[in-house]
């Protein structure tokens, strides 16, 4: 494992987001996510990253009003243009990846795959990776993409290189639980992996899912990524960091 990636969508968000990365390497991780950060201009953010010494690994496509629109039929335009605003985004901050939203309401699979292939099709050039992310119906009711074997299915159907799962331990853990087991039969396919509380999406040491048992299983596996936290600090997020330590960060 290659350390730990503050997630800026949910820590530090009490600061202007290039201080965020500041205040993420100082506090020991070794890398930054973001979530929706075209507000900062994409060379600010970049620039902030290699002065803290911290790669800044992905960034999603926007969410809208309707998480996303990449499986929602009639909408091909404005996916496509908030593919190529936030790959345009990423070469220019230095990231690694690209998360495209699917949607909610009245999704079709067929447009999803066809969104995603044009996705990768962008993003390859570039060098970068598209990842897809199952999400649970408890907090993004209606989502298009609910299970890991819904996630690996799509992801083979497109049939790119580029495109690779997402694996959110607690969007998991809340949706299907058999946190491992899903895990180890993802792997060869995992881009990133992500951890936060369950079921409350709290600090990682607490609640029903025991991620110190679950990130020692992934490293047995073999993963060598990093391991995102995103998850709800509940105050300042400097105080909320001692499952740092004991989850081998």
């Amino acid at each position: 494992m290659q350390g730990f990636s503050a997630n800026l969508g949910m820590l530090w968000r009490e600061l202007p987001l290039a201080e965020g990365v500041v205040a993420a390497g100082r506090a020991g991780f070794s890398a930054v996510e973001v979530q929706w950060p075209f507000d900062t201009p994409a060379q600010e953010l970049g620039a902030a990253c290699v002065a803290a010494g911290v790669p800044l690994l992905s960034l999603n496509t926007r969410r809208g009003e309707s998480f996303g629109t990449a499986a929602l039929p009639g909408r091909g335009a404005e996916t496509r243009a908030a593919v190529d605003e936030a790959v345009a985004y990423a070469v220019e901050a230095g990231a690694r990846q690209v998360h495209v939203l699917a949607g909610q309401g009245e999704t079709c699979e067929q447009t999803y795959r066809e969104s995603l292939a044009h996705a990768c099709a962008v993003a390859a050039p570039h060098g970068l990776r598209v990842v897809i992310e199952a999400l649970n119906g408890h907090d993004v009711p209606g989502y298009h993409l609910r299970s890991v074997a819904q996630a690996l299915e799509t992801i083979a159907a497109v049939g790119r290189p580029e495109l690779r799962l997402m694996f959110d331990c607690y969007h998991v853990q809340v949706a299907e639980g058999d946190v491992t087991r899903r895990l180890a039969a993802a792997l060869p396919l995992i881009a990133h992996i992500q951890i936060a509380g369950a079921p409350s999406r709290g600090r990682p040491d607490e609640g029903e899912l025991d991620l110190a048992f679950v990130l020692a299983e992934a490293r047995r596996l073999g993963w060598r990524g990093f391991v995102g936290a995103e998850y709800h600090p509940g105050g300042p997020t400097e105080e909320s960091l001692g499952w740092m330590a004991a989850l081998g960060g």
